[in-house]
């Protein structure tokens, strides 16, 4: 995680903030501003920083099983969270970079990111209290 630019930590922290203060306008849009700059590459990047904020260290490749109960049932983003979370905490950035794709590639990765971000801040307020 610590090879990205510094750029990169900086939009994930302005995702975050834009997040915890419920404006999904300012998330979609921050996630415009670093496609505009850096391409789909740097939004996996900031993409990437949130899951590490939800999972923290992950442990050996392939060690993590994260439990989604009904997560089959759930809509597209839903899933799409829990399969690209799941890739970060078994260090798998194959498969994240492949989730990335198929999300851009049928036109749903602005509703994905603005999940994963809200799910990042659903994880982040559950640990305060």
């Amino acid at each position: 995680m610590t090879d990205l630019p510094q750029q990169t930590f900086d939009d994930a922290t302005a995702v975050l903030r834009s997040a915890l203060a419920g404006d999904g306008d300012a998330v979609v849009g921050r996630f415009d501003e670093v496609v505009d700059r850096s391409g789909l590459a740097g939004a996996y990047g900031v993409a990437w920083c949130l899951a590490a904020t939800m999972v923290g260290d992950p442990g050996p490749p392939g060690s993590c099983a994260l439990d989604f109960p009904g997560i089959e049932e759930a809509g597209y983003d839903a899933r799409w969270v829990a399969r690209f979370v799941s890739a970060y905490a078994n260090r798998d950035a194959d498969t994240g970079q492949a989730l990335f794709g198929a999300a851009a590639a049928d036109g749903l990765l602005p509703d994905c990111l603005l999940t994963l971000a809200g799910s990042t801040v659903a994880t982040l307020r559950s640990r305060r209290d």
